[in-house]
């Protein structure tokens, strides 16, 4: 009987480290990233199989297409490895079942590390940040760059180990049952830290020599009325034209650069604005 196979300690961390570094290999919209799987997959496939023509027939497997979001879809390729592993050893797992799963999950957890990296953890990092480097520290950049290294790091090892060890089971509270109260709930807290973000850091008001015909002075009544009325209006006016007009986001930086400048100096913008 022969011998079953079972991948190294230090294979898996070559395979984790390879798609942890180099999950965007060779990105384009054709394949997106396919040959960053391929990287991940490769030293999973030479410890298995022994021929170059069975090394080449395994990756094969892997040259279809795949993107999802980087970090949480690091458990995907923990679970493929894991399945190449029973398929080395006589377990009845062919491409379809492999890219099936790949498929199957890409999509979902894509939405859920949107939601929870890019959507919630990355904005309170950055707020915190922000903070950090009123009166121009620099510890809000240090912050920043070492605590998103140490938990994108630890996070991905860890989600890489767990689709190792527990294959679909992994995954089953991500793409379940339970996975849309789940993910609808991030999303919630995703869009309530954006607005809070917002709410703080965005600072528009109007010249402090725009009066009314009674003299009051414009941006107080405003405020009088609702507080920071012009940052609600300018968030607002940033999202329809990025989601309903779908106005690329550079072209917004100079649209608003131009309203800037043309209310500056009609004088309804108050040219100290802080941000």
């Amino acid at each position: 009987m022969a011998e079953k196979k079972k991948l190294s300690k230090k294979t898996l961390a070559k395979s984790f480290r390879n798609w942890s570094y180099g999950n965007l290999t060779c990105f384009s919209q054709e394949h997106m990233q396919t040959f960053g799987y391929l990287c991940a997959m490769l030293p999973i496939v030479e410890e298995l199989y022994d021929t170059p023509e069975e090394q080449k027939q395994a990756l094969q497997t892997y040259s279809a297409f795949f993107n999802t979001e980087p970090q949480i879809g690091t458990m995907i390729v923990g679970v493929t490895a894991g399945l190449e592993e029973a398929r080395a050893n006589g377990e009845a797992i062919d491409d379809d079942a492999i890219n099936g799963i790949r498929a199957g999950l890409m999509g979902p957890l894509a939405g859920l590390g949107d939601s929870l990296i890019v959507g919630t953890l990355i904005p309170i990092l950055l707020g915190i940040a922000l903070g950090l480097s009123t009166g121009g520290s620099p510890l809000g950049a240090i912050f920043y760059i070492v605590v998103w290294n140490l938990l994108m790091f630890l996070g991905m090892r860890f989600a890489y180990n767990q689709g190792y060890e527990l294959g679909g089971k992994a995954v089953e509270a991500l793409v379940g049952p339970k996975a849309k109260a789940l993910r609808d709930s991030i999303v919630m807290v995703g869009t309530m830290v954006i607005g809070a973000v917002g709410a703080t850091w965005v600072s528009i008001t109007c010249s402090p020599n725009l009066v009314l015909p009674g003299g009051g002075k414009f941006q107080d009544t405003l405020d009088g009325i609702y507080p920071h009325l012009l940052p609600m209006i300018f968030i607002i006016f940033c999202w329809y034209m990025m989601t309903k007009k779908k106005v690329n986001p550079i072209v917004m930086m100079l649209i608003l650069v131009v309203i800037a400048f043309v209310g500056v100096l009609v004088g309804f913008f108050d040219p100290a604005l802080s941000y």
